[in-house]
């Protein structure tokens, strides 16, 4: 049996994973795995949203930087009340344009929420308002709650440790698709975690699953 080491899989570069493989017997070269990244990621979206529709109807909403070509971008999360993924978006910026086309997106993936819980952010607050007179939220929905939206900010931080691989990213579509990778694996293992245990866990044969689906 192999005994793999516990690692969190942005925490490693590409050619770490070479490294690795190569022990294993298997020969790849670093750009191989990149082009298999930006390729298979945003099929695995597709196939998880498409799969993913069950959800509580209590919804947390928040953004965090990822530094893309020297400058930081945001990428919208959604969870809710349980910690499960709902929807990522990478942006270029933090404003009323990316808040508004996230949320809508949500509401029309999911229907309407018990409760939505977001920051203060003006431009968010805006797009809120928006949608509520467009009649995509009923008034009373949202709250502006920093101790509800803790949950979001824990879960930031599996994000955020794939920061110090993230200088590399050269284009916002290259980081999309690579973070779309890292959000899918995580959506799945906390959903595992929740379902059953992460004893057995398997990357490879959730995605096999997914794949079948």
């Amino acid at each position: 049996m192999i005994l793999v080491p516990n690692f969190s899989i942005g925490a490693i570069s590409y050619r770490d994973l070479v490294e690795m493989m190569r022990d294993r017997g298997i020969f790849v070269h670093h750009t191989t795995l990149m082009r298999w990244v930006q390729h298979y990621s945003p099929i695995m979206r597709a196939l998880w949203r498409k799969r993913h529709r069950r959800t509580s109807k209590s919804w947390r909403m928040d953004e965090t930087y990822i530094k893309i070509k020297g400058q930081w971008n945001y990428l919208y999360r959604a969870i809710d009340d349980q910690g499960l993924t709902l929807d990522f978006q990478l942006r270029k910026k933090r404003d009323f344009n990316s808040a508004y086309h996230f949320l809508k997106r949500l509401l029309k993936t999911y229907g309407l929420p018990h409760r939505l819980v977001t920051d203060q952010y003006g431009a968010t607050l805006k797009a809120i308002k928006k949608l509520t007179r467009e009649g995509c939220l009923h008034k009373g929905v949202h709250q502006c709650s920093k101790y509800r939206n803790n949950l979001i900010e824990q879960d930031h931080r599996f994000i955020k440790r794939h920061r110090v691989r993230s200088a590399s990213f050269q284009s916002i579509r290259t980081a999309s698709a690579t973070l779309s990778g890292v959000e899918i694996v995580h959506a799945i293992r906390k959903r595992t975690r929740r379902e059953l245990s992460l004893i057995g866990f398997s990357v490879v044969d959730e995605l096999e699953a997914l794949l079948a689906a």
